[in-house]
């Protein structure tokens, strides 16, 4: 049971190996370069740098290291480049009771923001600054509207 359970979670949460991966391919085509002159530069392997790539390898740090000199690409860019991805693509998940609210900025146009009433706020719910403030005018705005 616990093993359904851990792959369910898996297949529903962006694995930050695949999404490092996802980030790596994207950098690398965009300088116009061939898995064998990365793996060559890094010092690995194609068929390895094709499954890190690929996100079915985790690289150790070093060889991570490696990849990221032989790309040009500071391991801090890869990383917020990779937090960046999985902010994007981070399913909403309201706790336990929690309502879901959504809110479009006045005027109809601009984003979405679906906040968890009690959760998402509170606890920043993988919202960057701007999300999390349109979620605590949504909720002001809410809370108002139950009062009256």
């Amino acid at each position: 049971m616990m093993a359904i359970d851990a792959r369910t979670e898996e297949m529903r949460m962006a694995l930050l190996r695949r999404v490092i991966g996802a980030v790596l391919r994207r950098v690398r085509q965009g300088q116009g370069r061939t898995l064998r002159e990365v793996a060559d530069a890094a010092g690995v392997s194609l068929p390895y740098l094709s499954e890190v790539e690929r996100g079915t390898k985790e690289p150790s740090s070093e060889v991570l290291a490696a990849i990221c000199r032989a790309l040009g690409l500071p391991l801090p860019d890869l990383l917020d480049e990779a937090r960046k991805e999985l902010l994007r693509t981070a399913p909403v998940t309201p706790r336990a009771g929690a309502r879901l609210i959504t809110h479009r900025a006045p005027g109809g146009g601009g984003p979405v923001t679906r906040c968890s009433v009690g959760g998402a706020v509170r606890t920043g719910g993988g919202l960057r600054s701007a999300g999390r403030l349109r979620c605590v005018r949504s909720l002001e705005v809410y809370a108002r509207s139950t009062v009256a």
